[in-house]
């Protein structure tokens, strides 16, 4: 099974629902914890991902011509220590940040995205970026944790989060090392069969590296200094084989063949697949949305619209189980595709998202493809809970280092 870049993206994009959704659907949340605050998107419980899936829906809204309500926008920022980073979520924002609250990379990443969107938020996207600067690690990468071993998943967010802000991930640098220094270290050589040109997650303790097509469209919008949203890139040829013209590979050729292991892996289907541990193999929603938005940006357009149809055809059952980060991802991949995610077979996307938290100031209406005169308000967060993968990951034993030990681990959700 994929591991997400954070405990939000287990709630929402590892998920596996496939054949299953009606099952899933059938069976109750725990009660949160804590409270859903005020102004946080979604029902489900905030503990491991209220940040992550504020950050991702603020910039959803952001991209499809809305303004997010006030209350939104200041729970997020509100949820910043002083310092400049963020935890997953802080159920008291007036408590000063401690050496007992563990605060991360992806959490902080995202949210430096969200806000350098929304603008007039300098003073905390600094912060948080200088945050993020002083624990980078010395072969030029992130963990999702300070000190914890760099993975492609961190390393990417966090390169998404230094480009929003202006910067060129390239150029930061530990050691004189940088974000592309970590990653070509982790994609998979191209002689090592399928899984060729693919990125690894982390080597293993044998410091062998395997193909994870969650890090690998993490890691092309890495090496390509991209985020979370963005445009098509402009049309590039279409390689057959795994390849590059020098050692270490250059970062466009890892984008190439990052997007030729993901354009392999979902050219049948149309899908990329995960598997609940002791089940079969099934649709993973939110990797294949992922995967869209990465082989977009590298200009791998008509390999993209495949699983793009799918996703339209099939992700609807997900997106409102999972909340408002599946909504985002969902609209992340429309829009680096072009594609209207008002109308998003049949769903619109937008009015699904505002309907999971506080309604929006106002919606600018998008030009483009994205025009709509559509104002919906059809659907709710169901608030699948965190914390049913919380448990399937504890029982399969899949590396949640920071559910299992206080370290975290990661990646992209509800």
């Amino acid at each position: 099974m994929n591991i997400r870049r954070s405990a939000a993206s287990l709630a929402a994009a590892t998920v596996v629902l496939g054949a299953a959704v009606p099952a899933v659907a059938a069976t109750p949340s725990p009660t949160p914890t804590v409270a859903i605050p005020d102004g946080l998107y979604g029902t489900a419980d905030p503990t491991y991902d209220g940040v992550w899936r504020q950050s991702l829906a603020l910039l959803a809204q952001r991209t499809t011509g809305v303004t997010p309500a006030a209350g939104a926008v200041a729970w997020l920022t509100g949820q910043q220590c002083a310092n400049g980073a963020f935890a997953a979520f802080r159920a008291d924002p007036a408590k000063d940040c401690d050496a007992k609250l563990m605060v991360d990379t992806n959490s902080t990443a995202a949210a430096v995205q969200a806000l350098a969107a929304l603008g007039g938020h300098a003073g905390a996207t600094d912060k948080a970026v200088g945050w993020l600067k002083s624990v980078q690690n010395a072969d030029g990468g992130w963990g999702y944790t300070p000190g914890g071993a760099s993975d492609a998943n961190s390393t990417s967010v966090v390169a998404g989060a230094l480009a929003a802000t202006g910067q060129q991930p390239s150029q930061v640098k530990k050691a004189g090392k940088s974000s592309y220094d970590a990653l070509v270290k982790l994609s998979v050589p191209c002689g090592d069969g399928a899984g060729g040109g693919a990125f690894a997650y982390q080597p293993d303790k044998k410091g062998a590296l395997a193909a994870n097509a969650d890090a690998t469209a993490a890691g092309v919008l890495g090496v390509l200094g991209k985020g979370f949203v963005t445009n098509a890139g402009k049309p590039s040829k279409v390689s057959g084989a795994c390849g590059g013209s020098a050692e270490p590979l250059t970062p466009s050729e890892l984008a190439r063949n990052g997007s030729r292991y993901l354009a392999s892996s979902v050219g049948g289907t149309g899908y990329l697949k995960s598997a609940l541990p002791g089940a079969a193999d099934q649709p993973d929603y939110g990797n294949t949305a992922d995967a869209v938005v990465a082989l977009a940006a590298q200009g791998w357009t008509e390999q993209a619209r495949k699983p793009l149809a799918w996703l339209q055809q099939h992700s609807a059952a997900w997106a409102e189980q999972s909340g408002p980060a599946a909504y985002a991802q969902l609209i992340f991949a429309a829009h680096a595709m072009g594609a209207d995610p008002r109308h998003f077979g049949g769903a619109d996307l937008v009015a699904r998202l505002d309907a999971t938290g506080p309604a929006p100031q106002a919606t600018t209406k998008a030009t483009g493809a994205e025009a709509d005169d559509t104002d919906k308000k059809d659907a709710s967060d169901s608030g699948f809970g965190v914390w049913w993968i919380v448990g399937v990951f504890l029982v399969a034993g899949v590396g949640i280092g920071f559910l299992l030990s206080g370290r975290g681990r990661k990646r992209r959700q509800p």
